[in-house]
C-alpha cells in the first residue's frame, strides 16, 4: 500500500507539471498573437525610416545637421569619413580643382589587383608555356579576353592617371609646406607604378613574375596607406587660398 501512494503522488506531480507547461505554452502563444502584429508594424515603420534603426545609429552615431559640433563628430566617429579631417576647404574638393586623379588611380589599382589575381589562375611564368596560356585565355576561357583587356587598359590608364595627378599637384603648389614629405611619397608611388608597368611585360621570367605579382604590389600598398594617412594628417586635400569677403576685411588702424 505505501508503494501505491508513492506512485500516485508521482503521477499527480507529473500531471501538475504537464498542466503548467500547457498553460505556459498557451500564454506564449497568446502573447505572440498580440505582440507579433505590433512588432511587424514597428519593423515596417523602421524600414520606411532607415535612419531611425539601431543598425544605422550604431554606424552613424551623430546627426548630420547644421551644428558644427555634430558635423565634426559625425566625421570623427565614422571609419569611412575619418579619412578626411572634420573641416576642409570647400574649394579643395571641386573636381575642376583636383581632377579626381588620386581617387581614379586608387580605383584602377583595385581593378588591376582583382583582374591580376584572376589571371594568375590561367598563367604559368614559363618561357615555353606563357604564350600558350595567353592563347588559351583569349580563345577558350569564358570572358578571358575581356579580363585580359581590362587588366591591360587599367594598367595604361593608371600610368596616365598617376602622371596627371602629379602634374595637378605641381600646378596647384600642393607639394609645398607642410606637404613636402607626402610629395616624396607620391614620387615613390610614381616610380613603383612605372616599375609595375615595366615588369608586366617580363612575366615569362620567374623573378620578374614574383616581383610584379607579389613584391611591388605589397610595397605600393604600404606607400598608398602612408600617402592617404599623410593627406589626412596634413589637413586634407590641399585647396586654393581661402576667399576673404569685403565685409570680413578689417580696416587698417591709422
Amino acid at each position: 500500500m505505501p508503494e501505491e501512494k508513492t506512485t500516485n503522488g508521482k503521477n499527480d506531480k507529473s500531471v501538475g507539471l504537464v498542466d503548467r507547461l500547457k498553460a505556459g505554452v498557451k500564454e506564449d502563444l497568446e502573447s505572440l498573437r498580440t505582440d507579433l502584429p505590433a512588432k511587424a508594424r514597428e519593423q515596417v515603420e523602421l524600414l520606411k525610416k532607415p535612419s531611425k534603426t539601431q543598425v544605422f545609429t550604431s554606424i552613424f552615431r551623430h546627426k548630420h545637421d547644421d551644428t558644427p559640433r555634430n558635423r565634426a563628430l559625425g566625421v570623427l566617429s565614422n571609419v569611412f569619413l575619418h579619412l578626411h579631417p572634420a573641416k576642409i576647404n570647400r574649394d579643395s574638393v571641386r573636381y575642376s580643382y583636383t581632377w579626381g586623379m588620386g581617387g581614379i588611380t586608387f580605383y584602377l589599382f583595385i581593378v588591376l589587383t582583382l583582374t591580376g589575381v584572376l589571371l594568375m589562375f590561367y598563367y604559368h611564368p614559363s618561357k615555353v608555356q606563357a604564350f600558350r596560356d595567353v592563347l588559351y585565355l583569349e580563345h577558350d576561357v569564358p570572358f578571358g579576353k575581356l579580363l585580359r583587356n581590362m587588366h591591360r587598359w587599367a594598367a595604361h590608364l593608371m600610368v596616365i592617371a598617376v602622371e596627371l595627378h602629379m602634374f595637378r599637384v605641381f600646378l596647384t603648389g600642393s607639394y609645398k609646406k607642410p606637404r613636402e614629405f607626402n610629395w616624396n611619397v607620391g614620387v615613390i608611388l610614381l616610380v613603383l607604378t612605372l616599375l609595375l608597368s615595366f615588369t608586366g611585360y617580363l612575366l615569362p621570367d620567374v623573378r620578374s613574375y614574383i616581383w610584379h605579382c607579389i613584391g611591388i604590389p605589397i610595397i605600393a600598398s604600404i606607400f598608398m596607406v602612408l600617402h592617404f594617412w599623410r593627406v589626412r594628417k596634413d589637413g586634407g586635400i590641399s585647396g586654393p587660398a581661402a576667399v576673404v569677403l569685403d565685409s570680413e576685411v578689417k580696416e587698417a588702424k591709422k
